[in-house]
């Protein structure tokens, strides 16, 4: 496609083409990679018993926090621009000798477990990295116009990944799947040196180069003070404690029903790779023609409100008719609106604070808050099941966790935007 077109298309600058194309590419590749790996996480948490997700929860909570001081010691040290490689390296390491686990041991119940919780770190603090890069490398202005189009490549890559699960389960097995998960990750991180070099051509300021050269220095577990010294990015992690307490609430209903109607393990790997494919399939679309122009027009709020009143009204419908087929319109229509507005209106937020937020502080709050939210919010719908045995009070406790995120969004919308135009007490940027 000629670049003139391409711009027009997309609304973009001539000069921003090769730093959108990079970071599209960036997740597209890590996504393709994570989410050819989901459906696989799912069936491994079924394996390990749905009565037990809630120990994997609080185990992949704890395994966050221990790795929480490993991530703020790397972007303590290292120069910025080269955090990503150091960690997506890591975890693709880390892919092989899973591989290499299950390909010796299959059926460990065990393994399945601890593979659970290693994924689910991962994804959390892997992506959280990603969209790091992207908040350090692009201006206010043009996240709200562009931070949309990349995150298209996420959902393109998400759609890709389960199709390329889904296809391939049969023949090359689990291991293989990591295998080609591990490769991905590594094309990602190259991708994400395309960016760096991309912004290096054009820099936002005359030391912008010089200071990603450098670490950004500071204690290992300097994310969290400064989340607890920020009332802006106090909201920021209630608002992801309330989106994973949500997410969470519909993911046990989904484990649920999915063992109850599917009992083989591929058939369940094919039916999440299944949900994946339509999730991603609706949110690239919106994500390429209407999540910038929206951003634009109304603000970042309508990309922070929208999805979670839509969440309330789906929790009611649950309510009414807690089925296997409403759950999973409800799970594809939060999902894809999580991707095509909540996640790069979320990202947005960031570009006001500053860079040492947007590594350690960010990362703190994609990680440990939210699976620390994931933890309780599991504990809290076993407690519920298990007193009231009706889905449908579970489904009405979401819904107002839904109601309660709407009303943190829309805060936190104006709160950006006062820190933006420079009206605030500097609390963002502290």
């Amino acid at each position: 496609m000629p670049r003139r077109l391409l711009a027009r298309l997309f609304g973009l600058a001539d000069d921003e083409i090769g730093g959108v194309v990079a970071g599209f590419s960036l997740f597209f590749l890590l996504f393709a990679g994570y989410f050819m790996l989901r459906p696989v996480r799912e069936t491994m948490g079924i394996t390990g018993g749905v009565n037990n997700l809630q120990w994997l929860f609080t185990g992949t909570f704890v395994a966050t926090l221990a790795a929480m001081p490993l991530f703020g010691w790397i972007a303590a040290r290292v120069q910025r621009r080269r955090i990503l490689y150091w960690v997506f390296g890591f975890f693709a390491i880390n892919l092989a000798a899973f591989a290499a686990g299950f390909l010796a041991s299959p059926d460990d119940v065990w393994l399945a477990r601890v593979f659970y919780i290693w994924l689910s770190v991962f994804n959390m603090i892997a992506i959280s990295v990603a969209w790091s890069v992207l908040v350090d490398l692009f201006a206010t202005g043009q996240a709200r116009r562009l931070f949309g189009l990349m995150a298209a490549g996420a959902s393109l890559g998400g759609l890709v990944g389960p199709l390329l699960g889904v296809g391939l389960v049969q023949s090359v097995g689990h291991a293989g799947l990591l295998l080609l998960s591990a490769l991905l990750l590594l094309a990602a991180a190259f991708a994400a040196r395309a960016a760096q070099r991309w912004r290096d051509a054009r820099p936002l300021s005359a030391e912008d180069v010089a200071q990603r050269q450098r670490p950004l220095g500071g204690s290992p577990l300097a994310g969290a003070t400064d989340v607890l010294r920020s009332p802006f990015m106090l909201g920021i992690a209630a608002f992801v404690l309330l989106l994973a307490s949500v997410t969470t609430f519909l993911y046990f209903e989904q484990a649920r029903l999915v063992e109850l109607n599917f009992p083989d393990k591929r058939t369940q790997t094919q039916v999440f790779g299944t949900i994946d494919a339509v999730v991603q399939a609706l949110a690239i679309l919106s994500q390429l023609f209407v999540t910038g122009r929206l951003a634009q027009r109304l603000g970042v709020g309508v990309l922070l409100v929208a999805v979670p009143l839509i969440t309330v009204f789906g929790f009611l419908w649950l309510a009414l008719a807690p089925t296997f087929a409403v759950l999973a319109v409800v799970m594809v229509v939060r999902r894809a609106g999580e991707y095509a507005f909540i996640r790069p209106g979320r990202e947005m937020l960031w570009t006001v604070t500053t860079p040492e937020a947007k590594y350690k502080a960010k990362n703190f709050v994609d990680s440990v808050v939210y699976r620390g939210a994931d933890a309780l919010s599991s504990w809290l719908k076993a407690g519920v099941d298990a007193l009231a045995q009706q889905p449908t009070i579970a489904a009405l406790l979401g819904a107002a966790l839904a109601l309660l995120w709407a009303f943190n969004g829309s805060a936190l919308a104006r709160a950006h935007r006062r820190i933006e135009h420079g009206s605030a007490d500097g609390a963002g940027r502290s």
